[in-house]
């Protein structure tokens, strides 16, 4: 008798071990089924980035909503490995799912066919095949943000606050990258104009996404030579950049979170509303108004941008200079250039910013 309950102990044990879910917080989840997942990216659920802030998004509306739900992360970087957390989401009951960046583009134009009774919201991009093919299908949605907004917010800010000497990092050129530099450039410019002063701008994309020595050096160089602050815009080349920043007793703005819990040298970070966005699209799908087959661009009239204000370390940029900057963004007033007009910081016309482009 006691051998047959240790078998049936060890095989309950195997059936929880691969049936059971957990909430975030590790406790044993009531239900083995998840209607509301996330598949993170390469990061983990608390990078204070890009994950984190669609972790939240789902967290809190399923939570207000009495709906169960459940994250996943790929054990590689790789299109297979984020597919197989896909697989594992709807396996586990996932009605909605949501994916944070652009390197979910190809594999949610694959599960858009596969699962075309699930729901996928794909924060950051749209589905594209590996020839660069676009096409979303009614199960999905892709959501982008005006990087050009909230990299004039920091440019204009910058200069309001007394920056004269401005850098701007990239990790590649790719478009939101480069909103956000065409943007940064043109705020600059509009705050110099306003001030009848001159402001001088280095710009530069590093070639990647993450962290290098070399990063540092180069960022170490510009701030011997006089760089004020720079635009850290390209996830981890902000550890190299803020290394640098805090050597030289410099400044840094952020990007897409506020990232001023990383290092006391962030002035401001150039956000993007990745919990709101979440909010918005997860509302939709459960109203039954699901934008399947829609490329969302949500922008200062959406309240999708925002500069970090409440941590920022402004002293003479007020909030209500910030306020009142922004409404001139949402009535339309502030006219700034966007993909059809420009293709990089080259071609913004600008007065008074010279623009160094370092190779």
């Amino acid at each position: 008798m006691k051998k047959v309950l240790v078998l049936l102990l060890a095989l309950s044990m195997v059936l929880c071990f691969f049936g059971c879910g957990s909430n975030d917080d590790g406790e044993e989840a009531a239900t083995d089924t998840f209607e509301v997942a996330m598949v993170t990216d390469t990061g983990t659920i608390d990078d204070k980035s890009f994950n984190q802030g669609t972790w939240e998004g789902v967290k809190e509306f399923a939570e207000d909503n009495d709906l169960t739900y459940k994250y996943y992360q790929p054990t590689e970087d790789s299109a297979d490995a984020r597919m197989e957390q896909i697989d594992l989401a709807v396996t586990n009951g996932a009605k909605v799912v949501a994916t944070p960046g652009f390197l979910f583009e190809d594999t949610i134009f694959e599960a858009q066919d596969k699962y075309p009774d699930v729901k996928f919201i794909l924060i950051d991009g749209n589905p594209h095949d590996a020839d660069y093919n676009y096409r979303t299908e009614d199960n999905a949605v892709g959501i982008l943000f005006a990087e050009e907004e909230v990299g004039y917010l920091a440019g204009y800010s910058a200069v309001k606050e007394g920056y004269t000497k401005l850098g701007f990092m990239g990790g590649m050129a790719v478009p939101p990258v480069v909103r956000y530099g065409y943007g940064y450039v043109k705020g600059a410019n509009d705050a110099a104009k306003e001030m009848g002063i001159d402001v001088e701008m280095k710009y530069h994309y590093t070639g990647g996404f993450t962290a290098s020595p070399d990063i540092q050096t180069k960022a170490a160089s510009w701030y011997a030579a006089g760089t004020e602050v720079i635009f850290s815009c390209g996830g981890g080349i902000f550890d190299s950049i803020s290394a640098a920043a805090e050597s030289s007793e410099a400044d840094v703005i952020g990007v897409d979170v506020d990232q001023s819990s990383q290092s006391d040298t962030v002035i401001t970070s150039a956000m993007k509303g990745l919990k709101v966005a979440v909010v918005k699209a997860l509302e939709a799908y459960k109203n039954d108004e699901f934008p399947g087959g829609e490329a969302w661009v949500l922008g200062a009239k959406e309240d999708g941008i925002a500069l970090a204000m409440e941590t920022s370390q402004f002293e003479v940029f007020t909030q209500e200079d910030y306020d009142a900057l922004y409404e001139e963004l949402i009535s339309g007033d502030i006219k700034i250039p966007v993909d059809t007009d420009v293709e990089s910081a080259k071609d913004i016309d600008v007065t008074n910013v010279t623009v160094e482009i370092v190779e």
